[in-house]
């Protein structure tokens, strides 16, 4: 089993690489590489500084822990582990990134979206529902698909997407990302737990809800419980 787990780990970040080379979101590197060094001076750039290239060590392209299973114990019976360029410096300027996501059974998900990222996704123990909207212009269109060990799916850059776990056993998936940091908007904590709260009148008549139905939503989904991730 360990095997198959580093060889489907292998090939999803390969998959991510090579789309990345092809057609990246992040700006292309103009160096070797750029590792990400925090600012002291209170200037914001896109993306991060580069450390001088004469003080990069391995460790700073080296990450580890993904073996260990990520704390399901919340609303949504799911976690994400992310290894993007807060965790692995060296990921600064490449376009991509990885992320480890657990599912207890019926454990999902939600519904979210990468504003910066297209998505490949590679299951490697449990069953997974998967799926993602398309556009308005596309007639938001669901493409969902069922999942076994093994099976890869792709969730285009920005769109709607979603996994559940529909399986009796848990659930554990790897996912590569075409972006150093692709961003994530959960669209029920975006829509009913912003800060400060979108006004119920708009979302009531936005979701055809009565007003209280929005007010009791956005209790349940405001800073005060807790967030996927």
């Amino acid at each position: 089993m360990e095997g198959l787990l580093r060889f489907l780990v292998a090939k999803v970040i390969l998959l991510a690489l090579a789309s990345s080379f092809v057609s990246c979101y992040d700006p292309s590197p103009l160096q070797d590489f750029c590792v990400a060094v925090d600012d002291v001076n209170g200037v914001f750039v896109n993306g991060k500084f580069c450390k001088d290239p004469k003080y990069v060590k391995a460790e700073d392209f080296f990450t580890s822990g993904l073996n260990i299973a990520g704390n399901t114990m919340n609303r949504v019976g799911s976690n994400v582990t992310n290894v993007n360029v807060d965790r692995i410096s060296g990921l600064n300027t490449l376009g991509v990134s990885l992320v480890r996501i657990d599912f207890t059974p019926g454990g999902q998900n939600p519904p979210h979206t990468h504003p910066r990222a297209t998505e490949i996704l590679v299951l490697v123990e449990g069953t997974l529902l998967v799926g993602f909207v398309t556009s308005n212009q596309d007639n938001n269109r669901l493409f969902s698909k069922v999942l076994y060990p093994g099976d890869v799916f792709v969730f285009p850059i920005g769109m709607i997407h979603f996994q559940v776990n529909i399986g009796r056993t848990n659930a554990v998936a790897f996912a590569g990302l075409g972006s150093q940091n692709p961003g994530t908007i959960t669209i029920a904590d975006a829509v009913f737990g912003s800060t400060p709260l979108i006004m119920p009148e708009i979302l009531a008549k936005a979701f055809q809800l009565d007003v209280n139905v929005v007010r009791f939503l956005e209790g349940r989904f405001s800073s005060k419980y807790d967030h996927h991730y």
